[in-house]
């Protein structure tokens, strides 16, 4: 029976892993569904159309019929009704999206998130025939962690999707980053199927590293959010200057959310999940007292772990803080994602420590 079940555990372990290179596969068709949007909504006219007679009519009120005593009707201005973006900030409208408003564009995109859908189904049964055959949590190492975090980063794109949020200008930014988390993943981080050092044998392995990896996947949606941002809000700085920029700026910085639309969004994604990596930091510190016999032990993953905490409350508190908006607060947003990037790849592979799992 202990032949049968390592040749069972073995056969998943393989299974698993051509899974993931399928999802791979269905991602890059994704990728250049993607880009064929971008394409066909750049040569359209509709979008900038639509923004422009969106700008120009914004104040103005459709009129409204009424009926009068004797019979006839009269017309009447409706009540000006102006939506304001935060102080400081313009009142700009939205972009169509990468489409441009075009209906093959939009077809493309449709596919590519078809695509994607799929993709994530096949890497997430990747991920749950890796668990099957280490019979564990799949997050023992640095390869088993990027999979599973790339997969909940799609997830969440998705998630957010299905809320009918509008989103989909993120597609082509997070498939790029998800290709190349898991080229990374295959070619250097891999390690074959192998049980856990006994620190690790626990319940908290996953109620900590699970809240770690979904922590992680959303602060990198709104570190994505916090980079469009710059991008849209120096553009937009560059239009009230007077100036004009070139056309494929225009052609694709208009087709996004406004620079006040994508500061909201990256705000509103950070502050959701960082109660969740507090809740992180605290399982981890209740573990490690478990397991080593002490809540804290100033480990290098521990005190990069609270950096970024300290990083990301401090881009919080900045948000409620007049001088610290806009810029300021998007490159602090963009320096605390840095730290939890650092936190996984800098001190796990360069540093050493109780937590020196990396597996490569």
């Amino acid at each position: 029976m202990t032949l049968l079940a390592a040749a069972t555990n073995e056969s998943l372990a393989d299974l698993s892993n051509k899974l993931v290179y399928a999802s791979m596969a269905v991602y890059t068709l994704a990728f250049f569904a993607h880009i064929t949007e971008w394409v066909f909504g750049s040569r359209s006219k509709v979008g900038r159309t639509a923004a422009a007679l969106t700008t120009a009519t914004a104040g103005a009120a459709p009129a409204v019929q009424v009926r009068t005593k004797g019979g006839g009707t009269a017309v009447l201005d409706k009540p000006q009704v102006v939506t304001r973006s935060a102080a400081g900030s313009r009142d700009v409208p939205d972009g169509p999206g990468a489409a441009g408003g075009t209906e093959k564009g939009d077809l493309y995109g449709r596919i590519a998130v078809s695509l994607t859908v799929l993709g994530f189904l096949i890497e997430a049964a990747g991920v749950v025939s890796r668990a099957m055959s280490v019979e564990r949590a799949p997050w023992g190492n640095m390869y088993e962690f990027s999979v599973t975090f790339s997969t909940v980063a799609v997830g969440a794109y998705l998630a957010l999707l299905a809320l009918k949020k509008n989103v989909r200008w993120l597609g082509l930014i997070l498939i790029t980053t998800v290709l190349l988390d898991l080229g990374i993943a295959t070619t250097w981080l891999y390690t074959a199927s192998d049980q856990l050092v006994p620190a690790l044998h626990s319940y908290w392995l996953w109620i900590h590293v699970s809240t770690a990896i979904f922590c992680g996947a959303v602060f990198y949606i709104g570190a994505a959010g916090a980079v469009l941002y710059l991008f849209r809000d120096s553009y937009e700085a560059h239009l009230e200057a007077g100036r004009t920029p070139g056309r494929f700026r225009s052609s694709v910085m208009e087709r996004l959310p406004s620079a006040a639309s994508l500061d909201k969004f990256s705000y509103r994604i950070n502050a959701a999940v960082f109660p969740l990596w507090t809740f992180t930091i605290v399982a981890g510190a209740i573990w490690a007292g478990d397991a080593w016999g002490r809540y804290w032990g100033w480990d290098p993953k521990e005190v990069w772990s609270f950096v970024t905490w300290v990083a990301y409350a401090c881009y919080l508190h900045a948000r409620a803080t007049a001088g610290w908006k806009g810029r300021k607060a998007a490159y602090l947003a963009l320096f605390a994602f840095a730290c939890w990037i650092w936190n996984y790849y800098g001190v796990n592979i360069l540093l050493s420590g109780k937590h020196s799992y990396a597996g490569v």
